[in-house]
């Protein structure tokens, strides 16, 4: 039985996190990256861009962990108490972080990303109107740049297209004008 089907059974078909029902898929606890059924949850597409940090946290999604928590899985129980940790500025999942026991083992597992040590919060690329920014958009310069090393001039309503997202640096993206490829401030740009 392939690891998927072992996992609907184990989770009556639904997000072994929230409960949701829709738009599920295996997921492989981290640091894991073999897929195994120890290894793996079964869980919703909400809870899983909350957790790769695609999305920012939504709070009340998450409730249910106060039930999910007690899942008799391993890699449940280290999914909970990593999401948990980070929301732990809500009362709610403080108060389920003092409840939840994990064995030295689990727990060993729980702490090897380091992701309990950061907060909720996630940063995304957005332009100057907060608008949030994403590969191969096409963007619009809001003030005229000159470009370092360089005798461009990037103008005042100079459109971009087809931007790449830098991914260490959610104030920078790559663009090209006049055929060279810059690193422009998303702070000089909205997004067209």
């Amino acid at each position: 039985m392939s690891i998927e089907k072992q996992l609907i059974e184990r989770s009556n078909s639904s997000c072994e996190l929230c409960s949701h029902n829709n738009n599920l898929s295996v997921y492989t606890v981290p640091p894991h990256d073999q897929q195994t059924i120890e290894t793996s949850v079964y869980v919703c597409q909400t809870c899983l861009d909350q957790i790769e940090k695609k999305e920012q946290l939504n709070a009340s999604h998450w409730r249910p962990l106060s039930e999910s928590m007690w899942s008799a899985f391993p890699a449940v129980q280290v999914l909970a108490w990593r999401m948990l940790n980070r929301m732990r500025q809500e009362a709610w999942a403080a108060d389920n972080l003092d409840m939840l026991y994990l064995d030295d083992e689990t727990l060993s597992w729980a702490k090897k990303t380091g992701d309990h040590e950061q907060d909720g919060t996630v940063e995304f690329h957005q332009d100057v109107n907060n608008t949030r920014l994403y590969d191969w958009d096409t963007v619009v310069l809001i003030k005229t740049l000159d470009v370092k090393g360089s005798t461009l001039s990037a103008k005042l309503g100079t459109v971009v297209k087809n931007i790449r997202l830098v991914a260490d640096n959610v104030a920078q993206i790559e663009g090209k004008i006049d055929g060279q490829t810059i690193v422009i401030l998303t702070k000089y740009l909205r997004k067209g």
